[in-house]
């Protein structure tokens, strides 16, 4: 009798446990505001292209005609250490270590009108306002502050296309509300290519954006709505004098004049308001027209309900957040949800309602069955990410690759996206990741589109010969330190990308394609040095370049990273890499060394990315490449170690506060990391089906599929100490090689860890 029982109370147990629970509570936008982390914390939906959200000061991206260092800082354009905001901007990246955007900037302001944003010192000589934290709430789809000089409450909230502003004003007959149409984020003089402003009436206003930044043919659209007509409005003009300025100095359009073009312009909007009068404020936000930015405002915000529009992006943000639901301690929750919150803002939505989006070839497309999307940060998001949302997002999973043929398809150089955003390759970073992202889709079962046809995209973007050494490293196996400041972390991971393709072309039973890739994937041995032990710079006539040291981030061949780290990165060939290396032994006695080495200061000295807070010994957390290598210990004798290293990684490198990540979110990949590690499994190699085990630091999840199963994570025994694993099962049955694949979490199931606080030795 009592077997019988079993089933239905495992049953009845899982659905009570999938029932939705209020998750937002665990989110804190404002982790990783501070240091390295650079997200922002204003109000956005899942994968919204509108991310609502303040900033914080107006450095410019150079200084004297060079790079302001400073400027790095403001990525998301809010820096939690900062004193004072200057506005509300409708466009924002997550966690980047480069930038764009900061559209679209709206300042509250009561008294004298004031046009000048004013300096962080003497917030008073301008618009900007003193803040405190004590007065600042950030959430999921809502963000609020109190803007002390002109004691104004400013509430941010967002639809996938609209932000809503509500601003609290006090009584004056001097209240005003800026459109500060030359702001932005790595801003620079001549970012502003050019802007036109339309009033329709006295609550409408319609008008775009193009700039020349990171994206360097980017238009915007937007339409402006106000709860309350505005009583008089005006513009000031910071062009400078130009050559031919046709005849329209036959009106004043400083004051009340309906159109207004130029390249550096402000609004202002003046209103009287009453005590406690609250003047909303709806901005939509489109690629392709101001009408269809309209259509946006009136489809998604009917009426002026800031309530309800809160409620629903917190609904749509909870409903989001149960596809994962965790038990664990209140801090791992919130450390938890937050990345989960951070991994569903990008990619971003880039189409209208109607379908309609702006291509590569400047041309208007429309997304027919699918929803396009921008905002592909693929150096980093390929790693786990990606793969990720093959578990958890598929449907949006097979979107963003159809995006990606979109985008190889509209491209006048026949590739697919190495980094995109609004109808731009701005070409950041390296390797052709895509790719990587495509096969690993495909091979999971995740897209639905011709397949055939996506593998002839990656093959043609691997073979484009002038881009980044490919040429050189079709014809010579490695890319000749001489020609390229990046050659070793180049041919590594077009080695990684070419493995990947090979995997895809395998599946396809393309043979001829997969013998040609999986002999490319071997390239990266011809940068391995057996007489240093380390991945080195190549020179063109085959020898090794002298002057070397691999703790060195500058000169040495490799982007955002060290020969330390980087010569642990043949991600599809673990076996290989440690043979090549002297075996299991001395292959995990490297690994001990770069978790346990000391880095002097001077390794710091060349690089942003990479701070002391990032870092575990020699292994840099805070960036990419090597995300995977904690990992590595599975495919020696001494798997233990992954459990340990998984743990203290996820303990020191992850904290709920404003400093809490050690490095660059990166667009959620570093969030990714997190959840991916928190459940007990990481894709080291992407394009295989394959996940590597580590240490779970949940009690238990459970996984809500979209194909209506539960995949279910639970670790007995689980503690701070009990960090190590000592058997695991796979509903019921005991798993020995370290690995699950992934149809054993798409057909639903069970994975159990048994904890403890010994290691086992096999």
């Amino acid at each position: 009798m009592i077997k019988k029982f079993i089933l239905p109370c495992l049953l009845l147990s899982v659905l009570a446990v999938s029932a939705q629970q209020k998750l937002v509570q665990y989110v804190k936008p404002i982790i990783g505001t501070s240091k390295m982390g650079h997200t922002y914390p204003g109000a956005t939906v899942p994968f919204g292209a509108v991310q609502l959200s303040p900033e914080t000061d107006t450095l410019s991206y150079e200084v004297n005609g060079k790079y302001n260092g400073d400027v790095y800082k403001y990525c998301a354009g809010y820096k939690y250490e900062d004193k004072t905001i200057t506005g509300f901007s409708h466009t924002h990246f997550s966690g980047t270590g480069h930038s764009d955007l900061g559209d679209f900037l709206i300042m509250p302001t009561k008294g004298k009108l004031q046009l000048n944003p004013g300096t962080a010192s003497d917030p008073k000589t301008g618009y900007r306002s003193a803040f405190s934290h004590n007065n600042e709430v950030a959430e999921a789809g809502y963000y609020k502050v109190k803007l002390d000089d002109d004691n104004i409450t400013a509430e941010l909230t967002a639809t996938t296309r609209v932000g809503m502003h509500q601003y609290t004003f006090p009584k004056s007959d001097q209240s005003h509300i800026i459109l500060d149409l030359m702001a932005g984020i790595y801003n620079y003089e001549e970012k502003t290519v050019w802007t036109y402003v339309r009033v329709v009436n006295d609550t409408l206003i319609t008008g775009y954006r193009q700039t020349n930044g990171w994206a360097r043919t980017r238009t915007v659209y937007f339409a402006m709505s106000f709860s309350k007509p505005f009583k008089s409005y005006g513009r000031k003009s910071y062009d400078a004098k130009q050559a031919y300025r046709g005849f329209w100095g036959k009106f004043n359009q400083d004051k009340n004049f309906p159109e207004i073009a130029g390249k550096k312009l402000k609004m202002y909007f003046d209103f009287d308001t009453q005590e406690s009068e609250k003047i909303k404020i709806k901005f939509a936000l489109s690629p392709v027209s101001q009408e269809n930015a309209l259509q946006n405002m009136r489809a998604e915000i009917s009426g002026w309900d800031f309530d309800k529009v809160k409620m629903q992006a917190q609904s749509t943000w909870n409903k989001e957040l149960n596809k994962i639901q965790v038990n664990t301690s209140n801090d791992n929750k919130i450390n938890f949800y937050t990345a989960l919150y951070h991994a569903f803002i990008n990619p971003t939505t880039y189409t209208d309602l109607n379908g309609e989006y702006k291509g590569l070839d400047q041309g208007i497309h429309k997304a027919e069955g699918f929803t396009n999307y921008t905002t592909f940060s693929l150096w980093d998001t390929y790693r786990a990410l990606h793969p990720f949302f093959n578990i958890i997002q598929p449907g949006r999973s097979n979107d963003m690759v159809k995006s990606m043929m979109a985008h190889y398809d509209q491209s006048s150089l026949h590739m697919l996206p190495i980094w995109s955003h609004y109808a731009n390759d701005n070409w950041c970073m390296s390797g052709y990741h895509s790719v990587s992202v495509i096969a690993d889709a495909i091979i999971k079962g995740t897209y639905n589109g011709d397949a055939n046809k996506a593998l002839d995209a990656c093959i043609t973007t691997s073979k484009h010969r002038d881009y980044e050494g490919i040429g050189y490293y079709m014809d010579m196996g490695y890319i000749p330190a001489e020609k390229s400041g990046v050659s070793v972390s180049n041919n590594l991971e077009y080695s990684y990308d070419d493995w990947a393709i090979a995997q895809l072309a395998k599946k396809l039973n393309r043979m001829d394609v997969y013998d040609e890739f999986i002999k490319r994937s071997n390239n990266w041995k011809n940068n391995w040095d057996k007489g240093s032990g380390f991945m080195r710079p190549k020179l063109a006539d085959g020898t090794f370049k002298k002057v070397f040291d691999p703790k060195d981030t500058e000169g040495q061949g490799f982007i955002e990273g060290n020969s330390w780290n980087y010569s642990f990165f043949v991600p599809h060939d673990p076996v290989a890499l440690i043979e090549v290396m002297g075996g299991k032994a001395k292959f995990t006695a490297r690994l001990d060394t770069l978790f346990t080495m000391h880095l002097p200061d001077e390794f710091f000295a060349h690089t942003e990315d990479i701070t002391r807070e990032g870092i575990i010994g020699g292994y840099v957390h805070g960036n990419e490449p090597a995300h995977h290598i904690a990992y590595l210990y599975n495919w020696t004798d001494k798997p233990w170690k992954t459990q340990a290293q998984v743990r203290h990684i996820l303990n020191m490198q992850y904290k709920p506060t404003a400093d809490g990540l050690g490095g660059n979110d990166d667009c959620g990949q570093m969030s990714a990391w997190y959840m991916f590690s928190s459940l007990g499994f990481y894709p080291v190699s992407p394009g295989s089906d394959i996940y590597s085990l580590g240490s779970p630091l949940v009690n238990n999840a459970v996984l809500n599929l979209e194909n209506g199963k539960t995949f279910i994570v639970e670790a007995i025994k689980q503690s701070d100490k009990n960090v190590y694993v000592e058997k695991v099962l796979l509903n019921g049955k005991e798993i020995t090689n370290h690995q699950i694949k992934h149809s054993d979490i798409t057909n639903g199931g069970k994975l159990t860890f048994y904890m403890s606080p010994k290691p086992k030795n096999k």
